[in-house]
């Protein structure tokens, strides 16, 4: 893994023809505020994640190599529980100066980050929640395609920053070079972050802001550039305003190095070892990895170029072949877990506050596969509270429809990745295992061909299957199940013999595919002009992933109460979860003498009883922890 295609640019100090410096690059991405090694929705140890844990490879990598640099990829302060508590409690300003700092903030503050990019989860909590918590940080921040209004407030990082570093050769002689760092967040994140960005800012295309940017670092006298980019390794060359566009960074010729994120995958994998020949990092999620890339740099004449490279991602954590279970590969580290013990200790005091009760399980193991109880309580909330709403209003007569998707349903998040509530009280962190994000309640005004497409984007989770073919693979794993909505109040059945119509990004692959049939309100065909409301959640309404009859102007109610509030309301009025009917309102179209094969945590083999419909037979564990079952369609 070299390349040395391209000088690295710029003037250094020193002269010496052929001086090597080694220099280690350190990354975290998509810590989303996950500081110990706990699940708070379970209440239990996670020996997956926790920047504690990362803290003790950040260590033992310095001592390995100690020229290095650490950075952070975005996505740090928002996406789990403690964020959301953390977003309640800290910090406070006084005068301007943070009375205390977030918790991740002075975690990482004590771990002498370099630098670290914006994610678009930051924007999660609101612009104040932000920028109170980014005026603790003791290291620079970046973003590089953000730009916001005049007189719409103070940038909250840099467009790009330069870094003065010395470091020895391999001879000893000392060396001052000037790091470039860029940060870039997807330019989607204005419409999953409408409710706060909405005409304060812009986000532009990833690419055309790197092509902008890396000459006038360079022209500035950067000896490295590094992109610290919180996008997925997506195509080579992506459409403008591509989500995923790490790989088109590596193109750029004054791109050094790629720190990738966004999409909780690890890079290297098996198959591939760089992006255009350079070297790149994507470490995971919630602290599972940290990125490590090892660089060699040569001088020759005035200029540096990279002569060599490694890249790995660490684990915190392995799982064990031949049992599933997952064992720690490291502790926390001391000082990290002094930080966040208050606030861990504070929130765990709060989170077994009591809502209300089931009498069922509420589980997600079949939520790719059939209805689900923990899928129906959650859009009857939706349901009832918009009734409420638009009681007196024009749209009170239009039937009212409620979209919702699994949050957890294993994928890349692994065989833990599953709601599984017992039956009995109904507690706070359960309504945060049911609702993840703290998105706010919203309602569209949609037609009955908006239905259709709509349920054409969710089902293209699905793989094509031929008829009479024996267990193939059904779920596409790169498609992520909190974009399998389903839509209570209409029934429907997937056709699984045609092509998906999208890929799992959104694009239309197949424009003339039709899976979705049988698509009817009650027990009547949905007529394609037929006029409905259908409540949903604010990143969704927005335009969230590219669904059908989205958009501003298709919302009709746009509410400052969070889902996850709508959902505690209708428990503590008395709603109490019920069992799906033998008759679910979605299902496949039979294919006699055709079976598919779809991973599952081990343990849904103890509720097989609540899905008597499904002709399910579980079969060997598999080394990822997850067990196979086969489906008879």
């Amino acid at each position: 893994m070299q390349y040395s295609q391209q000088p690295i640019h710029g003037t250094i100090s020193g002269t010496l023809m052929g001086a090597e410096i080694q220099l280690r690059i350190l990354a975290t991405s998509d810590l989303h505020a996950n500081l110990l090694a706990w699940d708070y929705h379970s209440n239990k140890p996670c020996h997956q994640r926790g920047l504690a844990r990362v803290a003790t490879l950040i260590h033992t990598a310095r001592r390995e190599r100690p020229q290095n640099l650490l950075f952070d990829n975005g996505d740090f302060l928002h996406g789990t529980v403690l964020g959301d508590f953390l977003a309640e409690t800290t910090p406070t300003i006084r005068s301007g100066r943070p009375l205390h700092a977030h918790p991740m903030i002075a975690s990482m503050n004590a771990l002498r980050y370099d630098a670290a990019a914006l994610g678009n989860h930051e924007f999660g909590h609101g612009l104040g929640f932000l920028r109170r918590s980014l005026a603790a940080t003791r290291f620079p921040m970046v973003c590089s395609n953000l730009y916001f209004k005049p007189t719409r407030g103070a940038p909250l990082a840099e467009p790009f920053l330069i870094l003065d570093r010395e470091f020895r050769d391999s001879s000893g002689s000392l060396h001052r070079l000037k790091i470039g760092v860029l940060g870039f967040i997807p330019p989607q994140t204005t419409v999953w972050e409408k409710r706060y960005l909405k005409s304060r800012a812009s986000v532009d295309d990833i690419t055309a802001s790197a092509r902008l940017l890396a000459p006038e670092l360079r022209a500035r006298g950067a000896d490295l550039i590094i992109a610290l980019s919180h996008s997925g390794i997506g195509e080579v060359e992506p459409g403008l305003g591509a989500e995923n566009a790490s790989s088109a960074l590596a193109e750029i010729d004054e791109i050094d190095v790629v720190i990738a994120g966004h999409t909780h995958l690890t890079f290297p994998t098996a198959a591939r070892h760089n992006l255009a020949g350079k070297p790149a990092v994507m470490p995971g999620f919630f602290g599972s990895h940290l990125g490590v890339i090892d660089l060699t740099l040569r001088k020759t004449g005035k200029d540096w170029c990279v002569a060599s490279f490694t890249n790995e991602t660490r684990a915190v954590s392995r799982r064990d072949p031949a049992t599933g279970e997952v064992v720690p590969l490291v502790g926390d580290d001391a000082a990290i877990a002094e930080i966040a013990r208050p606030a861990h200790d504070t929130l765990l005091a709060r989170i077994d506050a009591e809502i209300g009760s089931t009498p069922i399980p509420l589980h997600s193991h079949f939520a790719l596969l059939t209805q689900t109880a923990a899928l129906t309580l959650v859009a009857a909330a939706q349901a009832e509270r918009l009734k409420h709403a638009l009681a007196d209003g024009p749209l009170a007569n239009l039937p009212m429809l409620s979209a919702v998707a699994p949050f957890k349903a294993g994928g890349r998040g692994g065989p833990e990745n599953y709601t599984d509530i017992p039956a009995g009280p109904l507690r706070a962190r359960h309504l945060s295992d049911l609702y993840v994000h703290p998105n706010s309640l919203s309602c569209l005004r949609v037609s009955g061909q908006d239905i259709a497409d709509w349920l054409e984007r969710s089902v293209s989770l699905f793989h094509q299957i031929a008829p009479q073919s024996c267990d193939a693979p059904l779920i596409d794993e790169d498609f992520p199940s909190f974009n399998f909505d389903v839509i209570h109040g209409v029934t429907y059945q997937i056709d699984l013999s045609q092509p998906a119509r999208f890929n799992p990004y959104g694009r239309v692959v197949a424009p003339q595919t039709h899976r979705i049939t049988a698509l009817a309100y009650l027990g009547q065909p949905v007529q394609p002009e037929q006029q409905f409301v259908l409540t949903t959640n604010s990143y969704r309404a927005a335009g969230g992933a590219g669904f059908a009859g989205t958009g501003t102007d298709q919302v009709v109610y746009d509410g400052l109460e969070s889902n996850r509030e709508v959902l505690a309301q209708y428990l503590r009025a008395g709603a109490v979860p019920q069992s799906i009917s033998k008759h679910p309102s979605w299902s496949f179209v039979p294919m006699p003498g055709t079976t598919v094969t779809i991973n599952l945590n081990p343990s849904a083999i103890d509720h097989l009883p609540d899905v008597p419909h499904l002709r399910l037979e579980p079969l060997e564990l598999q080394q990822d922890g997850f067990r196979r079952f086969r489906l008879h369609l």
